[in-house]
């Protein structure tokens, strides 16, 4: 069996797919208008294609957890890069809506996939580093949608999508190729390290769903505003404000860009302001960008408003789902991760439904009032539950850690972790790792 790869290879193989799979979707995002004038779909009818693509998705993120299982992190997730990047191609080859219907079906199981795989082995390599890093990991795949949405956007005034997609379909094979041995390689280290992350339950004892479910719905409110942005911003922003398509690919750019470096800054904002303001504050302006950009004519000031939702939303997901595995371990990363990408696959379609009946300005201001949910939701969690716990290099029931020149013992102590007494539940069936 070949050798585990060095943790720095490994961090930057995860940080890559992450990366890629944002630049596979920033690129389809900025030719969703292109590949619905091609194909004759009116906003229902794009609506629907795009739900496909969001039933793809959350039909394989409950299968790919239990491939993770089977064959292993690291080669589940060199193989959804695989998949994924081929499936790319398959918007631009079709003509017709119910051909773009199964074709975004079949993407959508890919990106699913690849989500889900990309975040799982994320939290592998957390626990080995021993620092959180989810947040620097979502900022690759920020930068990566930000990309794609700029090589979209020059594209659509040069090639047609199916020649575009092509190109995107081919230099994610590439990639894969790249980092494929070293994502498959992983699995060696991740099985003699032990089991990932996450507190031991007591045997018998329930799994922490209210909160878990909570935590991925802080998520999902959040993601609906992302993908409901990298889908129909753009068209948004050509109807509304008469942006050129060049202009237009800039507003989900300027989108990603203010995310990633969002989410760059995570772990000095959290320092700073604490979890609960950082996500409070982050959803409420969101919510404020998200109303300038739809209740305007002008076009610095749309984009002014896109930057600022992804300022807002940038630590909201991989803050909840980090939180998530702390408390609930690779479980409760699934869990918390389904729910969080219902809001992001589901928010396109919604969308389209609601742009055929009251406008697409109208539609897109359902991003602020998803903001403003989240932020309701998060006042509803106790301190204790969005208190990260510190985790040692290798989870053991006992381990030395050296903090300075002081070496002190990781041990588990029972905690609790609840919802707000407001909603009269209590959850005491956790054990999480502090420093004792």
């Amino acid at each position: 069996m070949s050798a585990p790869p060095s943790l720095s290879r490994l961090r930057t193989a995860v940080a890559v797919l992450f990366g890629l799979d944002g630049f596979v979707f920033g690129s389809w995002a900025a030719r969703v208008p292109d590949v619905g004038a091609v194909t004759g779909a009116g906003h229902t009818a794009l609506g629907v294609a795009l739900l496909c693509l969001s039933l793809g998705a959350l039909a394989c993120m409950q299968v790919t957890g239990g491939i993770c299982a089977r064959l292993g992190t690291g080669r589940t997730a060199a193989i959804a890069g695989v998949v994924v990047s081929a499936g790319a191609v398959l918007p631009g080859l079709v003509s017709t809506v119910p051909a773009l219907c199964a074709a975004l079906f079949v993407f959508g199981a890919a990106t699913g996939a690849v989500n889900v795989a990309a975040n799982s082995a994320g939290v592998e390599v957390e626990a080995q580093v021993g620092r959180p890093l989810l947040s620097g990991l979502h900022a690759a795949f920020s930068g990566g949608g930000l990309l794609g949405a700029l090589v979209g956007g020059l594209a659509s005034t040069v090639a047609g999508v199916g020649a575009h997609l092509a190109l995107v379909t081919v230099a994610g094979l590439a990639v894969m190729a790249w980092i494929g041995p070293v994502l498959v390689r992983a699995d060696a280290g991740w099985s003699a390290a032990g089991p990932s992350s996450g507190p031991a339950q007591e045997p018998g004892g329930p799994r922490p769903t209210a909160v878990l479910v909570v935590l991925g719905g802080i998520a999902g409110a959040t993601a609906y505003g992302e993908g409901a942005l990298s889908d129909w911003g753009a068209l948004h922003l050509r109807e509304q404000v008469q942006a050129t398509p060049v202009l237009a690919a800039a507003g989900y750019a300027g989108f990603s860009s203010a995310m990633a470096l969002g989410r760059l800054a995570g772990g000095r904002l959290v320092a700073a302001l604490g979890t609960r303001r950082l996500l409070v504050g982050g959803a409420l302006l969101a919510a404020a960008g998200a109303l300038a950009a739809v209740t305007t004519t002008s076009l610095p000031v749309a984009l002014t408003g896109f930057v600022l939702v992804g300022l807002g939303l940038a630590n909201v997901f991989p803050l909840a789902i980090a939180r998530a595995g702390a408390l609930g371990g690779p479980s409760g990363v699934a869990l918390s991760t389904t729910v969080g990408y219902t809001g992001l696959l589901g928010g396109p379609p919604v969308i389209g439904f609601l742009a055929e009946h009251a406008g697409l300005p109208t539609a897109l201001g359902t991003v602020a009032v998803m903001a403003l949910l989240a932020a309701v939701l998060v006042l509803g969690i106790e301190d204790d539950a969005l208190r990260r716990p510190a985790l040692p290099r290798r989870p053991t029931w006992l381990e030395p850690v050296r903090f300075g020149m002081r070496p002190v013992a990781v041990a588990l102590r029972p905690a609790t972790t609840r919802v707000r007494a407001g909603t009269g539940v209590y959850l005491r069936d956790l054990r999480l790792l502090e420093v004792g």
